[in-house]
């Protein structure tokens, strides 16, 4: 485990030495369904962080509204110390949270290297005036290039390098999704169900791929419902349930949270808590206990 967080205790929203995001009282409702309710939540610099839980969690609705792409009802994040409640999703990219999606999303008309080249923000030659006036904007433009190829070089891409995105495989499509978000320099790169989709072979090179970029210096982190990818590459791993935070911890010890345990199998109705695991978050410490055993259906 990362060594900046070897002291952090494993309970839901404690505080890390060096958070980069770090999110208070944040919620989202949809009619009458509570969607997300996030008292506190901190992401560590420089590591892989896991967002877990079951179908309906609340993970990709988190994802959506600190990335800008949907709109809290209440609470406030900070990212690198700076408040980007309220910020457009192109807002918060050029800040240096970057986000891909489940479902990936090419401009399948453009090549690939046009997918990639995209990304990249501040071009001067989308101005009117620089355009005009080519020495203003070629190098930047050739140097940009040259980025996109060794992105593409990275993602071994590079033969299908002026192919339509559209003609893509899906797991191609994955590494194209990655490959034009590093495009865009992030610090934090939200990956939403990476794995999705993708065959066993596939699965690995991405793996390799994540582990290398926070080997690098960048921090990640991931909604994923493969629990051995969980295990195998994270640093920290952060657990929802019914839109609320219920559990943290590194990867070694969050399996045998009873709170986990809880959230993806469900305790019985008819069954009272083991005394020793004390009460679950979120309940009262006065619920009566279930009927005896005797008396059972």
């Amino acid at each position: 485990m990362n060594a900046d967080l070897s002291a952090v205790r494993a309970e839901p929203g404690v505080a890390k030495p060096d958070p980069l995001l770090v999110l208070d009282g944040v919620t989202r409702s949809f009619g009458g369904l509570t969607a997300v309710r996030v008292d506190h939540l901190e992401v560590q610099r420089g590591t892989i962080t896991a967002l877990i839980g079951p179908n309906g969690a609340g993970k990709s609705t988190l994802f959506n509204v600190v990335s800008g792409f949907d709109r809290a009802d209440s609470g406030s994040w900070t990212f690198d110390g700076r408040p980007v409640q309220g910020r457009r999703a192109h807002q918060v990219a050029r800040l240096g949270m970057v986000r891909t999606f489940q479902l990936t999303r090419t401009l399948a008309r453009l090549t690939v290297l046009e997918n990639v080249l995209l990304a990249a923000g501040g071009q001067r030659g989308e101005r009117l005036l620089p355009a005009l006036l080519p020495p203003l904007w070629r190098p930047q433009e050739r140097a940009r290039t040259r980025r996109a190829d060794e992105l593409l070089e990275r993602f071994r891409l590079t033969r299908l390098r002026d192919e339509l995105a559209g003609t893509l495989s899906g797991g191609q499509r994955k590494l194209l999704e990655m490959a034009r978000a590093l495009m865009a320099d992030p610090v934090l790169l939200l990956l939403d169900e990476p794995m999705a989709g993708v065959n066993p072979a596939l699965t690995q090179s991405l793996l390799g791929h994540v582990t290398r970029l926070r080997d690098e210096g960048m921090t990640v982190c991931f909604v994923e419902h493969d629990m051995d990818v969980v295990m195998g590459i994270s640093d920290w791993v952060a657990v929802m349930a019914d839109g609320r935070l219920v559990a943290e911890g590194p990867p070694a010890t969050i399996g045998r949270n009873p709170a986990v345990v809880d959230a993806y199998l469900g305790r019985r109705h008819d069954e009272p808590p083991d005394p020793r695991e004390g009460p679950s978050p979120g309940s009262p410490d006065d619920v009566p206990p279930g009927p005896p055993e005797g008396d059972r259906p």
